[in-house]
């Protein structure tokens, strides 16, 4: 059996290091240790933005922030007025990393290398003497004595307070409630793509759009914004945005529903009033070679294609039905999707630890005292852009400052 620790905090993921590491920088004389059930530390940090980590965001309104969170969402207000992109923006400065913000206002290390973070995060763990067990799998939790008894397959650990940063692990959220009676919000992919199989994306991969406007038929579900083509179907930014704000929803259909996008970013009659008009004042133009609303000349050509325009034909001899045809395609345009992919540097599962279940002003449990819960074990999802992390940091630090002043 391991000796008693002040602080245990299960899960090496972002949440769980930089709460450990905030906690033993606050007071240097607590024990504290991290167990980890892989081999591996920060392996999300290691992925993210395509391994040069997209650590935060540069927007620092708490009321801004909260529109990025569909679960969490205004209840995270304090928790961002408290702890917010800026205070950790200043973490990052404050600890030796120097951070850029880039037009999308999403904020990386100036080395454009996630290693910059995890060596960070190691290095602060060293200094401040936080013990790190790596393969440990933990098989039960029971509060006994004051104590937090923590079991796996080979070794018992106390701690006088725990911590649970386990990420998105639907197996240990059923052990928190299996042993705890933690209300749990069931699993469900977050951040993914549309699989779309269709003539007339098909063979145009990697072709994007600058500002589309996507609604799934039939739902309330509405996004903007910039839109790709994929080899299996459409991502970018409108399709994340889409497919996190719309989880459960798309979850209950098994994602099968079909999208409206409309590629011109204006409305139907001014799509129809602007092509009318380049046909009375360009009749003899060829419709082929004329790409409208900053549509890509690839995909301009397909769409004519698609609506039986012939190659050399001139926008003088298109008909009244190919008109409304090509109108409809550019500002309503019906495709069926047919499943998901995995966006696998960003994926997130919506789900978790409910919220009421914790005190958002110290994330400590309500029903269990010296217990806290962080990051993504918890109800709590956002959209790309350095959201997800944003909320492991501003947990962490909670915790740390709640622990440290008790």
């Amino acid at each position: 059996m391991k000796g008693v620790f002040d602080v245990l905090v299960v899960g090496g993921g972002a949440a769980g290091f930089f709460t450990a590491i905030n906690i033993a920088e606050k007071n240097k004389h607590l024990k504290i240790a991290i167990l980890e059930k892989s081999n591996k530390l920060l392996s999300k940090v290691k992925i993210s933005g395509g391994g040069r980590c997209n650590v935060t965001n540069q927007r620092d309104s708490p009321s801004e922030l909260t529109k990025f969170y569909p679960r969490g969402e205004k209840k995270l207000y304090p928790v961002f007025k408290h702890f917010g992109t800026k205070e950790m923006r200043e973490w990052l400065e404050n600890h030796g990393v120097k951070v850029k913000s880039e037009n999308d206002h999403r904020v990386f290390p100036i080395s454009d290398s996630s290693q910059t973070i995890i060596d960070c995060f190691l290095n602060l763990a060293r200094k401040f003497k936080v013990d790190i067990f790596q393969k440990v799998s933990i098989t039960d939790i029971l509060s006994v004595d004051e104590l937090w008894k923590i079991s796996t397959h080979n070794e018992v650990y106390h701690a006088k307070k725990l911590v649970i940063a386990t990420g998105s692990s639907p197996s240990f959220w059923n052990t928190l409630h299996d042993n705890l009676g933690l209300k749990i919000a069931p699993p469900v992919p977050s951040l993914f793509t549309f699989n779309i199989k269709d003539s007339r994306i098909h063979g145009l991969e990697g072709i994007a759009f600058k500002n589309c406007t996507i609604k799934v038929v039939g739902s309330k579900i509405q996004e903007e914004g910039p839109l790709l083509l994929t080899h299996w179907g459409m991502s970018g930014p409108a399709i994340l945005k889409m497919s996190a704000r719309g989880a459960l929803d798309l979850a209950k259909v098994n994602y099968q529903f079909n999208v409206m996008i409309n590629y011109t970013g204006e409305s139907y009659q001014q799509v129809q009033s602007h092509l009318l008009d380049v046909k009375e004042k360009h009749p003899k133009k060829q419709v082929h070679n004329l790409s409208l609303f900053d549509i890509p000349k690839r995909f301009w050509i397909r769409l004519c294609k698609y609506c039986e325009i012939n190659n050399d034909e001139i926008f003088a001899e298109l008909s009244k039905k190919q008109m409304n045809r090509l109108v409809e395609e550019l500002a309503q345009g019906l495709y069926e999707v047919n499943g998901k992919s995995t966006f696998k540097e960003e994926f997130v599962t919506a789900g978790g630890v409910l919220l009421e279940e914790i005190d958002l002003n110290t994330y400590e449990c309500k029903r269990f005292p010296n217990l806290y819960l962080a990051g993504e074990v918890l109800n709590i999802d956002a959209l790309t852009g350095g959201f997800n992390f944003q909320a492991c940091w501003s947990a962490g630090w909670i915790i740390s400052e709640s622990i440290t002043s008790k």
